[in-house]
């Protein structure tokens, strides 16, 4: 998948995702961005072990189920970053 590509899936699906989870995540469009990315990596990679029981670290396409795993990848993301910066209080 292309950069241009990435960028427009990493904003969609962390915004969206960032829209579906309560609580304020702060940050601008750059961590929206970088959310989003992350988790079509986590939500990829998720997919990609359920499907063929291997892990690798890959990554969907830009397409409606590829958005859907992405946006699921990134609510992951959310919660593991909530975890992480509650436990460094």
């Amino acid at each position: 998948m292309n950069l241009i590509a990435w960028v427009v899936l990493g904003l969609l699906a962390g915004a969206i995702a960032k829209a579906i989870v309560p609580g304020d995540q702060g940050g601008g469009w750059i961590s929206t961005l970088i959310l989003g990315v992350v988790g079509a990596f986590i939500g990829g990679s998720l997919h990609t072990f359920i499907q063929t029981g291997t892990l690798a670290l890959t990554a969907p396409g830009l397409s409606i189920p590829g958005v859907f795993v992405a946006v699921l990848g990134a609510i992951i993301a959310i919660y593991l970053y909530g975890l992480v910066a509650r436990s460094n209080v």
